[in-house]
This record gives structure tokens, C-alpha cells and sequence, in this order.
């Protein structure tokens, strides 16, 4: 994998290119809208309205052709068949007593509320290769803490 590829699962890649339909369709001609009637108001240098659109629509640019870029350079990760921990991979942990399942993503998947943990964050990185049955020690704010692998799917 070249250095400027974005690995991604197969659901991350088709999440972002719903999320860019809708930016393209839908929220960016809203945005177009706005600043088309905002600047029908007159006085431009005091008007609010047209200086908030302008900026959201610089915004909305912005995101739309990061996401385009993003999109054009993603790898799509296929799950390891051999039971190693890697992106796509879901694995359970037991940490001092309880389990835990983490889904192991692209960088631009990433949500850890849901449990959805980058393959690049300190744990990812420290899980990624490993199989059930091994453990592995992960620096964190409050010290080391020993994860042993429950399970990899």
C-alpha cells in the first residue's frame, strides 16, 4: 500500500460516499441558495447572513473535495482469514475481569463511543497482527493496562 492510500473498511467507504452525495446535492445548493438571497439584501460588508453562507459554503467546498480526495485514494481493506487483528476485524478483549468488543477501522471511520477504534490509535496499533489468546500492554493516561485477546472475528 503506497503512503497516500486511506485504508478503509468497505462500509466506512460507502458511508463517505453517501455522506459527499448529500453534501453535493443537497446541503451545498441550500447553502448556494442562502447566499444568493442574502446577497440579494443589499449592504454586503453589514450583512451577516451573506458573510455566515459565504463561510459555510467555503466550508462546505472544503469538505466536499476532502472527502472526494479521500475517496479517490481509499484502499478497501479485505479481513484477514487467518485470525490476526486488523482493519475490519472485530475483537474482543478482557481487560481486569471484563470484556470488551472493539471494531478495528480506517482512521477516517474512527468513533469510539461506538466502539470503532483506529488500526493508527495506541490500542489499535498494539492490537493489530495479534491473535486470541495473546495479550498486549497499552500505555495510557492512568498507566499500562493489559488487554488479553477473548476473541477476533
Amino acid at each position: 500500500m503506497s503512503n497516500n492510500q486511506i485504508q478503509l473498511t468497505k462500509a466506512g467507504l460507502e458511508a463517505l460516499k453517501k455522506e459527499l452525495v448529500e453534501l453535493v446535492e443537497t446541503k451545498r445548493p441550500k447553502t448556494v441558495e442562502r447566499l444568493s438571497h442574502a446577497r440579494s439584501q443589499g449592504d454586503l460588508k453589514e450583512n451577516s447572513d451573506y458573510q455566515n453562507a459565504k463561510e459555510e459554503l467555503g466550508f462546505l467546498d472544503g469538505k466536499i473535495e476532502e472527502l472526494a480526495h479521500v475517496i479517490k485514494t481509499a484502499q478497501v481493506v479485505s479481513v484477514s482469514k487467518n485470525g490476526d487483528v486488523g482493519v475490519g476485524t472485530k475483537v474482543t478483549v478482557k481487560i481486569n475481569g471484563a470484556e470488551q468488543t472493539f471494531e478495528i477501522v480506517g482512521d477516517w471511520e474512527a468513533d469510539p463511543i461506538n466502539k470503532k477504534i483506529s488500526h493508527t490509535s495506541p490500542l489499535g496499533t498494539a492490537l493489530s497482527g495479534k491473535k486470541k489468546g495473546e495479550q498486549v500492554e497499552v500505555e495510557a493516561p492512568a498507566g499500562k493496562i493489559l488487554y488479553e485477546i477473548v476473541d477476533v472475528n
